[in-house]
């Protein structure tokens, strides 16, 4: 009888612990879009000051983001005001360990001094990191401005396009004559079998 009893509270135990996992497997994948929307609806200043830390300036290298706006000089940046993205671009040629520490800048790609195609990766979820860097990239819009720190110096992009692709068309990696900057992440969340894309060109100003 009592081994009964302490076999029918291991079997209770199990089916907790299968009906926890299988609620945060369901869960996790949408918990971070709802921590963005707090985050977006009640933090109107941080998007504010991420706006303001990308300097609008004809030349770039003139143009430094002010120390006040809390936006490391220190580091190579990624900011998106719209999605309340700053981020430090890691450097390396170990795919996977860059991309566990964020944003990656693809070696084989440009870097906004030298101008042509800067192509930045990261991961939108994982379940280790459910709200990964580029978590929000669907969020992202036509017209949207996107600012890059780099080398102390900032460079203002405006999006041009947002699409889906297969990976297999790895045209997105391509050199391109005008400085851009593109952004790509696994999509969708549960089978992330394309990969979103994100263009902006380098603003220009008179």
């Amino acid at each position: 009888m009592a081994a009964w009893v302490t076999f029918s509270r291991l079997n209770n135990l199990l089916l907790g612990l299968i009906i926890c996992i299988n609620l945060y497997i369901i869960a996790s994948p949408f918990s971070p879009a709802i921590v963005f929307w707090y985050q977006k609806s009640h933090d109107s200043a941080r998007q504010q000051t991420l706006r303001e830390a990308i300097v609008v300036s004809s030349k770039p290298s003139t143009a430094l983001p002010s120390t006040s706006s809390g936006v490391s000089l220190t580091t190579n940046q990624l900011i998106n005001p719209a999605i309340l993205l700053d981020q430090t671009i890691n450097e390396g040629s170990q795919t996977y360990t860059e991309l566990a520490k964020g944003v990656w800048r693809w070696p084989g790609g440009s870097t906004p001094s030298q101008g042509g195609n800067t192509v930045l990766v990261g991961h939108r979820f994982t379940y280790t990191d459910p709200r990964g860097v580029f978590y929000e990239l669907n969020q992202v819009k036509l017209g949207d401005t996107i600012g890059i720190i780099w080398d102390g110096t900032t460079y203002d992009y405006i999006v041009k396009s947002v699409s889906q692709v297969s990976p297999s068309q790895t045209a997105i990696l391509d050199q391109s004559t005008q400085p851009e900057v593109t952004l790509y992440t696994c999509t969708p969340l549960f089978l992330p079998k394309y990969r979103l894309v994100v263009v902006a060109g380098l603003e220009a100003h008179s």
